[in-house]
């Protein structure tokens, strides 16, 4: 091992110091963004193999014929986890959004072969991860949301399949939904897509290489169902491995390639990418690859059942807790969690206060946003937990720490957001401002809100008076300081 002079090791030492104040990725204290296996050989084999890798560039596999090896193989595991056939092909991409926006993209094109004229349509519930609305806007397609019910997180099959049309280029089911854990009516929105010729993705970025290894029967959700034509699933989610890897697989070869974009239409050397980047890191793929090759179904059963029992555990928990309540019925690996409005009010639990609560007690929830729908309907503020393989290890501890928390602000109602904005205006001269605000403007507006001081950003102890004031501010104009906040974050000091 090459011995590093002592300027490099006061790097690596800041490094260290930095990594120190972030949250912890180990050890379940952190139920979203992170995925711990609880298996400490997982990640030196993951790191290992990375560094193998890490001079390699992923862009020409015929170059470095690793590459090929590897995502090929990975392809073949997740092809046949998804229980697709000989015509399901696929990629491995830096992660769930460049999976869904070449989802978008290959869907776009195979309808304009077809014929399709002028703006298609992309038709999602309103649960649709994000990524799919950042397809849309890159790539110009008119995006066509169904509300979907508040109660249950899902969307009416036949509100969806009352959308479709010779104009809809694709449309999109979650197995599961991200916010509310929800397995979208995959099969009835299917059978009606594959009738009328209109592609369909199933979303399994979050829950996918969960839900293949399920220990209790999961309704048809993946390429068994005929309709699907591209599936997505993370490999760095319930994959355990290294961020940033996805795999996005679609049903037929010529399908598929107008997924890829090429050129040879310049003076340099022929382009071919499968994927939105050219140049990019071997190591997540040679992470995930080792990974996979390692735990093999035996290893993914075991760990997605040490999951399963720790997510069943946590639906009991919440659900035996005085003011909360679990949204819908859950599929698979992760939960939201609401206010329960038929307990009495002075014994209702609001979910922001109870996350921030939770937090205080040194764990990490995540905390989701009212929502107003376009039919009017609106969908709870909930708390949002992802659940790994190292959550069962942890019940001893955060399951008391739950109900504790709900005890500590038990009674206390919701922050209201419009009443946080009457120091500066009230809302309905803020929402004036949601046409066009400066950066300027918007650090004012961030530093009035307590957001940014004048060294920076400041992360607040308590993150429910911030959801609070994305429910009530015009979304343009939340997501305007929002870009701020983020701008300002890794502005040089």
């Amino acid at each position: 091992m090459t011995e590093l002079a002592p300027d490099a090791l006061e790097v690596l030492d800041r490094l260290d110091a930095l990594r120190a104040a972030d949250a912890p990725t180990h050890g379940g204290r952190v139920l979203s963004y992170v995925y711990d296996s609880g298996r400490p050989d997982l990640d030196e084999l993951a790191a290992r193999a990375a560094r193998a890798v890490q001079p390699v560039n992923g862009l020409d596999p015929t170059t470095f014929g690793s590459v090929a090896v590897m995502e090929r193989e990975l392809v073949g595991f997740a092809r046949e986890a998804f229980h697709g056939g000989d015509d399901v092909v696929g990629s491995v991409t830096s992660g769930g959004t460049e999976s869904c926006i070449l989802a978008v993209k290959t869907a776009r094109d195979a309808w304009r072969a077809r014929g399709g004229e002028g703006t298609p349509r992309l038709v999602a519930p309103g649960t649709v991860h994000a990524a799919f609305r950042k397809g849309a806007h890159l790539l110009g397609l008119e995006l066509d949301i169904v509300p979907v019910d508040p109660a249950t997180g899902g969307p009416e099959a036949s509100a969806m399949i009352d959308r479709l049309g010779p104009d809809v280029a694709l449309v999109v089911v979650s197995a599961p939904s991200y916010p509310f854990a929800t397995l979208d009516p995959v099969v009835e929105v299917a059978d009606a897509a594959l009738a009328q010729g209109v592609d369909l993705h199933v979303d399994a970025c979050i829950g996918g290489f969960a839900l293949a290894f399920w220990p209790t029967e999961v309704a048809p959700w993946d390429f068994r169902v005929p309709g699907v034509t591209s599936l997505s699933a993370d490999l760095h989610k319930y994959g355990y491995s290294p961020k940033g890897a996805s795999v996005l697989l679609q049903r037929g070869r010529d399908r598929q390639r107008n997924q890829y974009f090429a050129t040879t239409e310049w003076s340099g050397y022929p382009v071919v990418n499968p994927t939105l980047l050219g140049s990019k890191p071997a190591g997540p793929l040679a992470g995930a690859w080792a990974i996979v090759q390692v735990l093999g179904t035996g290893g993914f059963t075991e760990l997605v059942g040490k999951t399963a029992r720790a997510t069943a555990a946590l639906v009991d928990a919440v659900t035996a807790i005085e003011g909360l309540r679990v949204v819908g019925e859950p599929t698979g690996p992760l939960l939201a969690v609401a206010t329960d409005e038929d307990a009495p009010a002075e014994r209702r639990v609001d979910p922001h206060r109870w996350a921030d609560a939770v937090r205080a007690r040194g764990w990490q929830l995540q905390l989701q946003p009212a929502h107003r729908q376009a039919d009017g309907t609106v969908l709870p503020r909930t708390t949002h937990l992802t659940v790994t393989p190292v959550t069962e290890s942890t019940l001893d501890g955060l399951l008391p720490d739950l109900a504790a928390a709900a005890d500590d602000v038990r009674g206390e109602p919701g922050l209201d957001g419009t009443a946080l904005l009457d120091g500066l205006g009230g809302a309905a001269a803020l929402g004036a401002l949601a046409g066009g605000v400066d950066s300027d403007t918007a650090a004012g507006l961030l530093g009035g809100l307590g957001l940014l001081a004048a060294d920076g950003p400041a992360v607040p102890e308590s993150l429910a008076p911030v959801l609070a004031l994305v429910e009530v501010l015009p979304a343009p104009l939340s997501e305007r300081l929002l870009v701020e906040l983020l701008g300002r974050l890794v502005e040089p000091v």
